[in-house]
């Protein structure tokens, strides 16, 4: 209620000083069927409703009108106009827009999905045919092999979607793979004017590569060979091979813009996919002030798997996105695969690094002379990001840069080397960016080496400088690396919890591979991904929860198809409940950041674990009835509830339903505050469907954190049969621990309900919090 207040307060400050010319695009909440009789369609109505408040010179324009997930619209007005709008009967609230960004194989096989096998999901799925992914993104390149319809059956009649064609879009772009293609663009044009397309394409056509990139991983078929610049050779797949998708472009130049999103959800909701991927995220905000919450929330009660990438913001703390306990929040781990890419110093000593390149590279045998672009002169930060326009073509050419990570891209920065005569890169990570290693297609010989290295090859530097020395370095490029130990480690960039909005809701939920990625890529646009590169390929590696998010897509049209009964939040169980988080040493993860041993706030439940999840055992399922509970115990108003299912809800119940905890998730997470108490309590009730064997009995196991007490009531459950239902009580206590003010304390386990055929593992957290 705070931030609304918030919200509207500063739209009041705004009006009284705003004209038209601080126009920004709004969304607009209605109620349902509120239309007066006398308007032929909403359309018209909103139309009606909108020349009240504007000044009878301005034209209305209304961007998008929703009817799916949403009931209203969005329009361009000032802030003057939407606090009039919102004043008007049936009028329930006025959004402001955000504009969201982009969180930018070998996977299918480390996932343990093998075509070889007589069972097992791909096959019980039959390798998802007729599931429906909507890919929410930057749209997609037709041509690709990935896409092709070989061997596809008929499309299934209850697909409503369209395939829009445009000159660079025809009307055989879609296939019996690709279904669906549509483009939203409206609230984009809205900000920036109209689109330059010399640039981009007023179509489905993606001109960044992002989209083709994450459609593939979801649903790719098979291609063989498949590699890039020849690294990363074999076949190439995605999740679902069999799966159709449909593409819903909304990104462009300058980003998604909440109003297209929206449209997009709309859309996909009505056209009848069964998933829907979205690879783009942004600030984190109530969730009646969240586009793409209220959009996931009209999917996911329609029966349709939301799925959405946790960001890139890691590591640090509270950096996770898409929060809302109605989709499917993926982090980024890695997979057993790397391209190593050694830094040989003149020193002899070898740091390791990791890197792609197949253009003319640097002579073997020969060392070169190394420079740190920070210490070229002039602006020295400027110089030591390598950003355009920075470099002294006297201090770098013919020699190897050592360029620090920040601003602008990592390709980029390989470009502005180029450009002022440099022979190759070294990208450093930064102390935050840590340890983690990210490969780019760079347009020069360039290795990326972890924040430790860096700081070695700086060091070097000025003890060669200060001895009166030339610092060399050459590159060793070792190609592909397979069996890599440790793996999955969890990727340095993958955002982290915990949750913002929500602590008592675990995020991420699980992760998914995500580093180095191999997935299909456009025809016009250049592996480093920046207008000068003219090189060309089919597939191209890319990291990201971005790339992490569409494997989980992908797994959810397979787990749907081979369950059509389940629902997205069974899945979601599934998936949850099944995640492991050892690594392939037999070890907990580590956090490739710093390599520690990384915690519950990094992975969530764990690392996805396909052929498990087909067969969990129990799950934890979730009615549209429980997610108003959750609302009304978050302290949302009805206004605002209504905002996000579009009923009106009732709380009267929602305190038989206890705490804003106690929705059904699958996992546990209670935050502690420290009001001089000695010892703290609470209770979570929880339900599970038998999705097993019928006549099972199922034991608990607790791992209660450390310093807790946790105790779980009945201590076995017994099933009759499949679908039953039953539910059980955690009860944790804890006790105070000393902490600063202002400061927390973050401790796990876990509850495991075990038949000795399905272990359904759940983790627990407990926080404590030192008021200020």
């Amino acid at each position: 209620m705070g931030f609304f207040l918030f919200f509207f307060l500063s739209l009041l400050s705004l009006a009284s000083s705003a004209s038209r010319v601080d126009q920004r695009t709004f969304i607009v909440r209605v109620q349902n069927e509120a239309k007066p009789s006398v308007f032929t369609t909403h359309k018209h109505w909103y139309e009606s409703s909108l020349s009240s408040v504007l000044s009878p010179s301005t034209p209305i324009q209304l961007l998008h009108v929703y009817d799916s997930v949403f009931h209203g619209f969005s329009a361009k007005l000032s802030p003057t106009e939407a606090l009039k709008l919102q004043t008007l009967p049936h009028f329930i609230a006025v959004i402001p827009e955000q504009v969201r960004h982009l969180q930018t194989t070998r996977s299918p096989l480390f996932l343990g999905l093998k075509t070889t096998d007589s069972a097992g999901l791909l096959k019980e799925s039959d390798f998802g045919s007729d599931l429906v992914i909507g890919v929410i993104d930057t749209g997609i390149w037709p041509e690709r092999q990935s896409f092709n319809d070989r061997n596809l059956g008929p499309i299934n009649s209850k697909w409503k979607g369209q395939c829009v064609t445009t000159n660079d879009f025809g009307s055989n772009s879609c296939n019996k793979k690709l279904i669906g293609a549509r483009y939203f663009c409206s609230g984009y044009e809205a900000s920036n004017g109209k689109m330059n397309e010399t640039s981009e394409f007023r179509s489905p056509r993606d001109s960044d590569g992002h989209g083709t990139h994450t459609a593939s991983i979801a649903a790719g078929r098979y291609v063989f060979p498949a590699s890039t610049l020849g690294y990363a050779k074999g076949v190439a797949a995605g999740m679902a091979p069999k799966a159709r998708l449909a593409a819903y472009k909304v990104c462009w130049n300058a980003g998604c813009y909440d109003s297209d999103i929206l449209a997009a959800f709309d859309s996909a909701v009505a056209d009848g996919v069964d998933v829907i991927s979205l690879s783009v995220g942004g600030a984190v905000v109530p969730y009646y002030l969240d586009a793409i919450a209220i959009g996931a929330y009209g999917a996911a009660e329609k029966g349709i798997f939301v799925s959405a990438s946790a960001g890139n913001g890691g590591p640090g703390g509270l950096t996770v996105t898409n929060v809302a306990p109605w989709v499917a929040t993926v982090g980024a781990g890695t997979i057993d695969r790397d391209f190593p890419a050694d830094v040989k110093l003149g020193n002899g000593k070898v740091v390791t690094g990791a890197g792609v390149y197949n253009g003319r590279g640097l002579s073997p045998g020969r060392m070169y002379p190394l420079v740190y672009a920070g210490s070229g002169g002039g602006d020295g930060y400027s110089s030591s990001l390598c950003l355009e326009g920075s470099l002294d073509p006297d201090f770098v050419k013919g020699k190897i840069v050592l360029c620090d990570r920040g601003i602008n891209s990592r390709a980029a920065k390989g470009e502005v080397v180029k450009k002022a005569g440099g022979i190759g890169m070294i990208l450093a990570n930064g102390v935050f960016d840590g340890e983690g290693l990210v490969v780019d297609c760079h347009v020069l010989p360039a290795t990326a080496v972890g924040a430790s290295n860096a700081d070695e090859i700086r060091q070097y530097i000025d003890s060669a400088s200060k001895s009166k020395s030339s610092a060399t370095a050459t590159i060793l490029f070792k190609g592909t690396r397979l069996d890599v130990r440790p793996a999955p480690v969890v990727a340095s960039f993958s955002a982290r919890g915990p949750n913002p909005e929500t602590p008592e809701i675990l995020k991420p939920d699980v992760i998914a591979p995500g580093l180095n990625i191999l997935a299909a890529w456009p025809d016009k646009v250049g592996p480093a991904g920046i207008p000068s590169d003219n090189r060309r390929t089919e597939f191209n590696i890319l990291s990201g929860t971005s790339m992490a998010c569409p494997h989980v897509s992908g797994l959810a049209a397979l787990l749907k198809a081979a369950h059509p009964d389940w629902s997205p939040a069974a899945i979601k169980s599934a998936l949850m409940t099944t995640a492991y988080t050892v690594d392939n040493r037999g070890e907990t993860m580590v956090d490739e950041s710093n390599g520690n041993t990384s915690t519950v706030l990094d992975f969530g439940s764990g690392h996805v674990h396909p052929t498990k999840a087909m067969n969990p055992g129990l799950v934890y399922d979730i009615t549209p009835m429980d997610y108003v509970d959750f609302l009304c115990n978050s302290n949302y108003t009805i206004n605002n509830i209504q905002v996000i299912t579009r009923r009106n809800a009732d709380c009267s119940g929602a305190k038989r339903a206890g705490h804003v905890g106690n929705l059904n998730y699958p996992s546990f997470s209670v935050v502690f505050q420290q009001y001089g108490k000695h010892t703290m309590s609470t209770h979570f009730i929880r339900q599970v469907t038998n999705v097993g064997d019928p006549n099972s009995v199922y034991k608990v196991t607790v791992r209660p954190p450390s310093g807790t007490l946790v105790t779980v009531e009945p201590k076995q459950l017994v099933f009759r049969r499949v679908g039953q239902k039953l539910n059980f009580l955690v009860r944790v206590e804890a006790t105070a621990v000393k902490l600063a003010p202002g400061s927390t304390n973050m401790k796990s386990g876990s509850i495991v309900w075990s038949d000795g055929k399905h272990n359904v593992t759940s983790p627990i957290v407990v926080t404590m919090q030192q008021p200020l």
